[in-house]
């Protein structure tokens, strides 16, 4: 049995070698001081020392359906035994239940998939069919978002992320996102960038509406500020879309399954995309796992013609075995319906933190997908952290962050938002756990508030 002693010298090793070879995502090589994680479990993960940390950020929000969950582990161990991997022309038992399953969850008649190794995948797959189905170019995305890191996803992205990669792909039109709190039109009434149709109207007659192929948008912006769309927005822009002839595709990589308390996002609003992508909570990331649904007419459209894409390991047996688990513990555990009743505690929660502390500026959120947008000053709106901050700019934030994760809470934060988002089978005590901590740490954003 290993000693403590032991056990603290293999987390440092594994730190070591860590900062040594590996090169990290989106990060400053030698500021990062990764965690040494030895095990997770549930709603936890812990170091080489034992101490344990409660994940209020499912990682990159995508564990959705907590560490270690004994349904997914056996899938991988199942399928392992019988077929490790298997080129995409051939037809697997999971990959055909998966995409049978997909179907059944994702909303109206959305029936066909494409299977990837991750979101970004999904996306580059979804813009590229969207071109070749209307024969039309322009790619439309919004300025606050993140939908990969791939060569035309990274552009699609609206984000300061895709500013080293640029020049990037030819053809992507940016419009205005529906950030109520910081609307670009001032939000008058009606705002016509927050109800939809108006602001996408005028850059389709700048644009010329025959040129356009697609809108994409993250249903419910993630990692840049979790921004939940006023009532109406979605369906509007469906229906510019339809007046139009131009697809809606909806990037579901992080809102959906059950995310935000619904199957998808867009059930929310009561809206079908004509390509919806996903990845993240497939599987809960236990192995890499993307997808592309379609609508009917565009699985019709494609039968009788040459897909140009593929990928070797489009819909890896082992990926799609824990896929189908997932989505059948989701169903037998009550997953979604959990994560619906829980967005009013968190709600309650969360504005509890509001009226505690002046920084918070404005909570906002839906099923277990919250943000706190915190500030210098709640008159003038002023972020805690300047849009794109780094170094001493980003301090504040990074200063809370470490201050809950010295406690044991791990948060993910982008620039002056903390995102609330742990796996949705979060329970009452463990939301109280993070909250008070949170509650903690949330003092020292407090110390830069003027107001």
């Amino acid at each position: 049995m290993a000693t403590t002693e032991t056990n603290h010298e293999l987390g440092l090793q594994v730190q070591e070698e860590a900062k040594r070879y590996v090169l990290h995502s989106w990060s400053v090589q030698n500021a990062i001081n990764p965690i040494p994680v030895a095990g997770a479990e549930g709603r936890y993960f812990w170091d080489y020392d034992g101490k344990r940390y409660l994940d209020f950020a499912s990682q990159l929000v995508n564990v959705s359906i907590g560490h270690q969950h004994p349904k997914l582990v056996a899938a991988i161990k199942d399928q392992a035994d019988k077929l490790c991997t298997i080129g995409p022309p051939m037809a697997t038992e999971p990959r055909s239940t998966l995409a049978r399953l997909v179907s059944e969850v994702t909303p109206g008649d959305l029936s066909m998939t494409f299977f990837t190794n991750g979101g970004a995948e999904a996306n580059e797959n979804a813009i590229r069919l969207a071109r070749w189905y209307t024969g039309r170019h322009k790619i439309i995305a919004r300025y606050r978002s993140y939908h990969g890191a791939t060569a035309g996803s990274l552009t699609l992205t609206g984000d300061p992320r895709r500013w080293p990669s640029e020049p990037g792909i030819p053809g992507v039109v940016r419009m205005f996102d529906p950030y109520t709190y910081r609307c670009p039109a001032g939000h008058p009434d009606p705002c016509p960038v927050c109800t939809g149709a108006p602001h996408l109207e005028e850059i389709l007659q700048y644009e010329g509406a025959h040129t356009v192929a697609a809108v994409i948008l993250e249903t419910v912006t993630g990692t840049n500020g979790i921004i939940v769309p006023p009532d109406g927005y979605l369906q509007s822009i469906r229906a510019v879309c339809d007046r139009h002839g131009i697809l809606l595709i909806a990037d579901e990589v992080m809102a959906g399954f059950g995310r935000t308390g619904k199957w998808f996002a867009v059930d929310n609003w009561d809206v079908v995309p004509d390509i919806l992508t996903m990845a993240k909570g497939i599987n809960s990331g236990y192995v890499p796992l993307g997808a592309m649904s379609v609508r009917e007419p565009i699985a019709t459209w494609i039968q009788d013609k040459f897909f140009a894409g593929g990928l070797t390991y489009s819909g890896h047996p082992l990926a799609c075995a824990v896929g189908v688990a997932s989505i059948e513990a989701f169903r037998e555990e009550g997953i979604v319906e959990h994560a619906a009743e829980m967005g009013p505690v968190f709600r309650e929660a969360l504005e509890g933190l509001a009226a505690k502390h002046p920084s918070i500026g404005e909570v906002r959120g839906i099923g277990c997908f919250w943000g706190l947008e915190l500030v210098k000053s709640r008159a003038t709106r002023e972020p805690l952290v300047p849009f794109n901050g780094t170094g001493e700019d980003a301090a504040p934030v990074a200063r809370l962050a470490k201050a809950a994760l010295e406690r044991g809470l791990y948060l993910m934060t982008h620039w002056n938002v903390v995102m609330v988002c742990p796996p949705l089978t979060i329970t009452h005590d463990e939301l109280a756990e993070g909250i008070a901590i949170l509650d903690d740490a949330l003092a020292i954003a407090d110390e830069y508030y003027v107001d």
